[in-house]
């Protein structure tokens, strides 16, 4: 079976695939969110450490005098961070309206690219005319180094302690990490550290940690010009790429997205299973005319198609029970009365004779009675549910050669003509059920017959046939269908004179429908009369209750056919 059919029929198979594709989808969509999510992130980083930097830079232009010692100042200070720092209008750079934005916010603007790998740095001037511009391609200690050294620069325009700290705390603001005074005895340096900051050297100190609430940064020590006491910048905490908090966030939005995956998945079993279950409600309440409407061709709805024909067959079993009592108890007055009759006749007479007479009497009425019980066993039998049929490869021809010996061994003046098959012509069947319809047909056109049957079967077009024909006054096309209703029977030639119950076609009939095939009469072609033919698949069947639309259709049609009668 292909996949598209798979998903076709199997609702159980869909809901597998759908669960495999909602959390593929999830997770490539929780994959895009992230990857969008830290670029903006890592760009709100780039900026966030330009600032500070920048900032020191444009106040140390600002602090010349003269377009000349700007060009000076500028140009050491290229050399000191590693890469030309550059002062361009801001009219000849082409920034978008977002980037103009961080611009009127005092924030940098970094233009990041991958190929090669730089970024373009841009922080308006105070003179909001020009924007200081660098290209950066990575990040190094030198520039950290030339940071503290602009730092001091910027520190070195104030003079007192008190001044030196209102000015730290007034650029603090423009870095995203902690600027402070600190006494050198407190920041825990080790000797050699110690040493290096002795030689007015800037210490940098990897601030390492286990914690998964924290991440790894960066610690630097600046010498001052105050004894005892250090700047120290940071700590600079090192970009994370998964934070915690990132991680659980996305870990909750895939899980909501996976519950509405798995719920728009669920809901339409759900919605099928309460229309099954109203549907059983109803059945419950004795409404048997409930039918449930699922569309589809999964389980589900192969199941409300079980179910819809299962309440039309019990309601048909209930409406056939109700005949089948009705004609049973009509059925049999006539032999229950002619035995009571015999009876009242054998005590009123002396005559042997005539008590011998009146025994033979009630001797074939209790053999009516016994046939007429073996017939609706029979046909109850064939109609409450699926009969176990032993199903096997039967010889047409030997069962047609059986049928004419024990048909001509009755002794009836009809001539029995039978068209044999060939030898080796076989169909898959319970013999004994196809013996009992072939059996039937031909005692039912005997009793009509006036000179011929005809006996015929074979195999065509993958379907076996049995045909029983005679040359009696044959049945008109709109009774066709009555006779084979139980206890059915014509006004015309086919009366009760001519014996039998009514329940010998009403079995062929249930046979037929057991054999998953079909029974239809019509006219003889070659008598004239009427012309019985059941025909079924000769491949192996497979014995279902009723349960699928021709079964229910059949089912159906029999009955309304009969109560209209």
């Amino acid at each position: 079976m292909s996949l598209v059919s798979s998903l076709k029929h199997s609702i159980f198979v869909r809901i597998y695939a759908g669960l495999l594709i909602v959390c593929l989808c999830v997770a490539l969509f929780a994959q895009l969110l992230m990857d969008t999510i830290n670029k903006e992130r890592v760009q709100s980083y780039r900026e966030n450490m330009a600032m500070g930097a920048f900032h020191l830079v444009s106040e140390g232009i600002s602090h010349q005098n003269s377009e000349e010692e700007r060009e000076y100042w500028l140009s050491d200070a290229s050399s000191l961070f590693g890469t030309t720092f550059k002062v361009v209008p801001i009219d000849e750079v082409d920034f978008s309206a977002s980037e103009l934005r961080r611009f009127k916010n005092d924030s940098t603007v970094v233009r990041y690219f991958n190929q090669p790998v730089y970024a373009d740095v841009y922080y308006r001037l105070p003179d909001n005319k020009n924007v200081l511009t660098a290209r950066v391609s990575q990040v190094t200690e030198q520039q950290v180094r030339a940071i503290a050294v602009f730092l001091l620069d910027d520190l070195s325009y104030h003079m007192t302690l008190s001044d030196k700290r209102a000015r730290l705390a007034e650029l603090e603001k423009k870095f995203s990490f902690p600027l402070a005074f600190k006494a050198v005895n407190t920041l825990e340096l080790d000797s050699d550290q110690m040493a290096r900051l002795r030689r007015d050297e800037v210490v940098i100190s990897l601030q390492d940690t286990n914690s998964s609430t924290s991440n790894s940064a960066i610690r630097v020590v600046v010498p001052s010009e105050i004894n005892d006491m250090a700047i120290l910048i940071g700590p600079i905490p090192l970009f994370n790429w998964f934070p915690l908090n990132l991680i659980i966030s996305m870990i909750l939005i895939s899980m909501f997205l996976i519950s509405l995956g798995v719920y728009a998945l669920i809901f339409p079993l759900e919605r099928k299973l309460q229309l099954i279950q109203v549907g059983v409600n109803e059945v419950s309440q004795g409404n048997l005319d409930i039918q449930v409407q699922v569309i589809g061709q999964d389980e589900i709805a192969r199941l409300s198609a079980t179910f819809n024909a299962m309440t039309s067959h019990i309601k048909r079993l209930i409406e056939s029970q109700r005949e089948l009592t009705r004609a049973v108890s009509h059925e049999l007055r006539t032999p229950v009365a002619r035995i009571r009759f015999a009876v009242d006749m054998l005590a009123d007479t002396d005559d042997e004779d005539s008590r011998f007479m009146q025994r033979d009497y009630i001797d074939e009425d209790i053999e009516s009675l016994n046939g007429l019980i073996d017939e609706i066993l029979t046909y109850a039998k064939l109609e409450e549910g699926s009969p176990k049929l032993d199903l096997e490869p039967v010889n047409l021809r030997e069962l047609l050669e059986q049928i004419e010996r024990e048909t001509n061994a009755l002794g009836k003046p009809i001539k029995i003509v039978t068209s044999l098959p060939n030898a080796k012509v076989t169909a898959v069947a319970d013999r004994r059920y196809l013996h009992r319809v072939i059996q039937n047909l031909a005692g039912n056109a005997l009793r009509y017959a006036e000179t011929t049957i005809i006996i015929s079967a074979g195999v065509k077009k993958g379907n076996a046939f049995v045909s029983v024909e005679d040359d009696g006054h044959g049945i008109p096309e709109a009774d066709r269908e009555k006779v084979f209703i139980p206890f059915s029977r014509l006004d015309d030639s086919r009366t009760r004179a001519s014996g039998g119950y009514g329940l010998g076609l009403s079995i062929v009939s249930r046979i037929a429908f057991w054999f998953n095939g079909s029974m239809k009469v019509d006219e003889s072609r070659e008598l004239g009369g009427a012309r019985f033919v059941m025909t079924w698949p000769i491949k192996p069947l497979t014995q279902i209750l009723a349960a699928d639309e021709l079964t229910q259709e059949k089912s159906e049609r029999d009955f309304d056919t009969k109560l209209s009668d």
